[in-house]
């Protein structure tokens, strides 16, 4: 009986131990942005703000711009708010990351704006672009074609998919590193796009990630343009060179004052730009292999540590003076992995002759407080009006700044 009874103790406490060790949680799984974190660092993306933030708290008399230039809001109460494409009817579509909608503004006849959600549920729809009266949404590796869509605004119709035929990575396929997108619409009718790379650095497919890429509209005839782009957020071609331009995001976790951010000038489609490997005329500390930095495109210019250079385009409008026309401008979203913040801010490539970066301008300043270190709001994009004025996206606010000019 004393046998039988400390037998079935025993297995009462194995049974219990086993039902202890099923009950364990699972250790929560590291995210992308955190492999390669030292001990102790408490560094983190900021988070976003999703909610509507009423005019009388958008920073914009925060902001500075050199003399003769003036900035007002243009729209806001658009949570997460990023990259943007203007319709032939002066629609500007507004793209957006964890909110997951793209927004439509129009202007109204007394030069106010109204705000509508025209696509809501997509995952990350960051990257926009119209194709004549059709806007593309590039939404991760999703692909939809709204068609007539400025006529359809306040019932807009089911999108045409075009995922299969793009066939861009999943997010399963990036690790959940790197995957919104960027979109633009080359002179020769393609669209140019970024495929960034599934980890912060790695060894990882060259022919599939930390690219830029082109595709016809209907999603045919798939061109790399350039490799070792690590995380192209943001680019444009030259007006008049036809040259395609692009801004680039550096890796973490290498340190406060390196590596740059970077801007890339491509000549010649499959150039090779050195991700992994180097960065500039830098080798890689770890991941270098042997590989020298002559072998590859050298960047056109370095845009600041960490600065996470995004949204850019050339200034084709006559509103600014002339020294501006034709040259890049392009929003530094601001940093997180980094001691003191950088970024937060507007600047602007001056070109040379020749085409080479001869030097950078700040150009908007102040949503950066350095004495607090806080950021007031976050510029991810920018884009040329028609009457030459310029519109910023800012992602924090979920605001349209208008920078205007008078002469």
């Amino acid at each position: 009986m004393k046998k039988r009874l400390l037998t079935s103790l025993a297995a009462t406490v194995l049974a219990a131990s086993a039902l202890a060790q099923q009950a364990a949680p699972a250790p929560a799984p590291v995210p992308g942005w955190a492999v390669g974190r030292p001990a102790g660092s408490t560094l983190a993306p900021h988070a976003p703000k999703l909610t509507v933030t009423p005019l009388a708290e958008v920073p914009v008399g925060a902001i500075r711009v050199p003399a003769g230039f003036k900035v007002e809001v243009y729209a806001h109460g658009m949570p997460g708010a990023r990259m943007m494409a203007e319709g032939p009817k002066g629609t500007v579509f507004v793209g957006s990351r964890a909110i997951g909608r793209v927004y439509a503004v129009t202007r109204n006849a007394d030069g106010s704006t109204r705000t509508r959600v025209v696509a809501q549920g997509l995952p990350q729809p960051n990257g926009l672009v119209m194709i004549g009266d059709s806007l593309y949404v590039l939404a991760v590796n999703r692909v939809l074609r709204y068609d007539n869509i400025e006529a359809n605004l306040d019932n807009v119709p089911a999108p045409v998919d075009l995922t299969a035929a793009f066939a861009l990575p999943t997010d399963v396929e990036h690790g959940g590193n790197h995957h919104w997108k960027f979109a633009t619409l080359g002179p020769d009718g393609r669209i140019y796009t970024n495929v960034g790379v599934n980890c912060n650095i790695c060894d990882f497919d060259r022919d599939k990630f930390a690219l830029l890429v082109s595709f016809n509209p209907d999603g045919s005839g798939r061109r790399i343009e350039a490799r070792g782009v690590r995380n192209s957020v943001g680019m444009a071609h030259h007006p008049v060179t036809r040259e395609l331009w692009a801004t680039n995001n550096g890796r973490d976790w290498a340190g406060n004052e390196w590596p740059h951010d970077t801007l890339h000038r491509v000549r010649a489609s499959g150039e090779d730009h050195g991700f992994p490997y180097c960065t500039g005329n830098t080798p890689d500390p770890q991941f270098n292999k042997g590989r020298s930095c002559s072998d590859f495109v050298a960047p056109a210019a370095l845009l600041g540590p960490h600065t996470a250079a995004l949204g850019m385009r050339f200034y084709t409008g006559n509103m600014f003076p002339a020294e501006y026309r034709n040259q890049i401008i392009l929003a530094r979203r601001g940093s997180w992995n980094r001691d003191r913040l950088t970024g937060f801010d507007l600047v602007v490539a001056h070109l040379d002759a020749q085409g080479n970066v001869a030097r950078l301008e700040e150009f908007m300043t102040g949503l950066r407080d350095d004495a607090n270190q806080r950021f007031l709001d976050r510029p991810v994009d920018v884009h040329v009006m028609r009457d030459g004025s310029l519109l910023v996206a800012g992602e924090q606010m979920g605001a349209i700044y208008r920078i205007t000019y008078r002469r």
